[in-house]
């Protein structure tokens, strides 16, 4: 019960600070996170909106997930997609910039940076994780390969096929492919480390 209390809170946790991170981030107007670019393509060719966009994309990634690598996929899962979704919404109204370009730019990338540690405070929970983190962590396990380039990939064809689509990009994705990756690992092996609540036994 007590490791059911504290996956929920780090589930969570997780979930608002990457919520606010990607908020903070494609709001600063220099061009969408990767999963943005992406979002944006599929709402102009499908001619529905950018969250019915991003449950598409969501369903499309944990249905591969289901098949090939399904224990990412949990009740952590459903919390962080019904969390996230909420409070994309609920915070974008919150946010306040300036009027210089590179304060923004200041406030773009600290949106990306909480948007990776976010992501990496979840995904230690290993409850079943958010569909972009179980896709990723699913080749991970299965295949071998480090997390930060499996997230670098991944990245880069969803703003190749975003932009192709008619999907925005530009510095916020260009910064996203190079830090997203990184951080999400170094943040995991912390709390691996360090094994945060007393979950790595």
């Amino acid at each position: 019960m007590k490791n059911t209390i504290k996956k929920i809170l780090l589930v969570t946790v997780g979930t608002l600070v990457a919520a606010f991170g990607i908020d903070l981030a494609i709001h600063a107007s220099f061009g969408g996170a990767t999963l943005a670019v992406l979002w944006e393509g599929c709402a102009l060719t499908f001619h529905i909106t950018m969250g019915q966009a991003s449950f598409l994309i969501a369903a499309v990634m944990l249905l591969f997930c289901f098949f090939y690598d399904r224990k990412q996929i949990g009740w952590g899962t459903v919390i962080y997609q019904i969390l996230y979704s909420t409070f994309v919404d609920v915070f974008e109204g919150f946010l306040v910039y300036t009027d210089s370009r590179i304060a923004n730019f200041g406030l773009m990338v600290l949106g990306i940076v909480l948007l990776s540690v976010g992501c990496g405070i979840y995904s230690y929970a290993d409850w079943g994780r958010g569909s972009y983190e179980a896709l990723t962590f699913a080749l991970v396990n299965r295949r071998g390969w480090q997390t930060q380039y499996v997230r670098i990939g991944l990245d880069i064809c969803c703003v190749a096929v975003g932009a192709v689509l008619g999907g925005k990009f530009g510095w916020c994705t260009v910064v996203t492919v190079l830090l997203s990756g990184v951080i999400l690992q170094r943040v995991v092996g912390w709390l691996r480390r360090v094994r945060f609540l007393g979950l790595e036994q």
